[in-house]
């Protein structure tokens, strides 16, 4: 009994959300704003938990670490942004976390960089070396815009266009399969779980 009900509030609320495929209407907006409602109510006592007591609580006031209360003020900071006169405050804490990101670049740059670089540095006896490196010559001269695109120089533009549209199209297509995929999943929740169509 109770797996019947579960099943119909989870399928009214499934229902709510593709409603919005025919227009913005009161069902979406209930099912949109309990989603989002449900999702922080599980989420606050998540990170209290999980991130509060151990990493806060737990070592200034049982481990003695005074040290730490300087970031834990810095993280409390970010609260002042829901008042209209202290939230330049909370610009400090955004500070500090665009220069961690700043500290990750030259990890970045290994990654996507040099590798790519090393990949197209190598000897071009199959295909697809002979392929990473003709994309990368020629979409590198692509942003090269200090030249026209024209004659011999714009074909090897042209062949990086190709390149980059092909890049494109499949990192479109896998967020196109994943989205299906999701979509499969309620579609089958819908005919096979609530209304029991497949077994």
């Amino acid at each position: 009994m109770f797996e019947i009900i579960s099943n119909t509030v989870a399928a009214f609320f499934t229902l709510s959300i593709f409603s919005f495929l025919y227009k913005d209407n009161p069902f979406y907006k209930f099912a949109e704003a309990l989603f989002v409602g449900v999702s922080m109510g599980f989420a606050i006592p998540l990170v209290y938990e999980n991130a509060f007591i151990p990493f806060v609580y737990t070592p200034i006031f049982l481990g003695h670490k005074f040290s730490l209360i300087i970031p834990s003020l810095l993280g409390l900071l970010y609260t002042f942004r829901f008042s209209k006169n202290l939230s330049w405050l909370s610009r400090y804490p955004i500070v500090f976390g665009m220069g961690i990101v700043g500290m990750g670049v030259p990890m970045s740059i290994h990654s996507s960089v040099l590798v790519q670089m090393r990949s197209a540095m190598l000897p071009l006896d199959t295909v697809n070396t002979a392929l990473i490196f003709i994309g990368t010559v020629t979409i590198l001269l692509y942003f090269f815009f200090s030249k026209d695109h024209k004659g011999v120089y714009g074909k090897f533009t042209n062949v990086g266009v190709w390149f980059m549209m092909i890049g494109f199209g499949a990192s479109f297509g896998y967020t196109v399969m994943a989205r299906i995929s999701l979509l499969i999943g309620r579609i089958q929740f819908l005919v096979g779980d609530w209304l029991g169509f497949i077994k």
